[in-house]
């Protein structure tokens, strides 16, 4: 049960429900983090600048399944009910397959991804867990899997983002949405 109630909508800015109206519409339902940081419309725009800049960036060398990727296996290393649920759902509707968040929570070094998506997680999970030990060592382990510097530092950032996230939803006691645990499961009908 959440710490602290979700705002009506109508209360709201008009920009920030125009945002959560647009997400309802494309998803079907207001995934709880639009509301749930809504409470603060300040802080609810610099979360959602901040993320929209790291996942619609453009010209980087991860695609949206490698940017999920790297949020949902972050997530269950920082216990985030939420952000495994709803990330792990968007992650397998992009890879197109319903095993991956399963596989990439539970332990990512036996899940069905390429050595390159490996690679990427383990730096992702050095960046969660142990920031301080980062060397030179790590970026050349990235490089060699075709990795630049700047995909790099969007591995980082997404990381570093998401443990922010991770900890507010935590704090906050925010549940995952129904919708989110079928999504990428079984084909839609059609």
């Amino acid at each position: 049960m959440a710490r602290y109630p979700l705002p009506d909508l109508n209360t709201l800015p008009a920009d920030i429900q125009a945002k959560i109206l647009e997400v309802q519409e494309k998803a079907g339902f207001v995934p709880n983090v639009f509301l749930a940081f809504a409470r603060r419309p300040a802080e609810w725009h610099a979360f959602f600048a901040y993320h929209d800049a790291l996942m619609l960036r453009e010209g980087s060398g991860l695609s949206k399944g490698d940017r999920e990727m790297i949020i949902t296996t972050t997530s269950a290393a920082n216990h985030c009910l939420y952000c495994v649920v709803a990330h792990g759902a968007i992650l397998r509707i992009y890879e197109k397959k319903p095993l991956v968040a399963d596989q990439v929570a539970v332990n990512y070094r036996k899940a069905d991804i390429t050595p390159r998506q490996r690679a990427m997680l383990d730096f992702a999970m050095k960046v969660c867990l142990h920031s301080g030990t980062i060397e030179d060592a790590d970026f050349t382990a990235l490089h060699a899997h075709g990795f630049n510097d700047e995909d790099i530092w969007d591995i980082g950032a997404i990381t570093a983002f998401f443990g922010l996230s991770n900890r507010m939803a935590n704090m906050s006691g925010m549940l995952p949405n129904p919708e989110f645990y079928l999504m990428g499961r079984v084909p839609k009908q059609k």
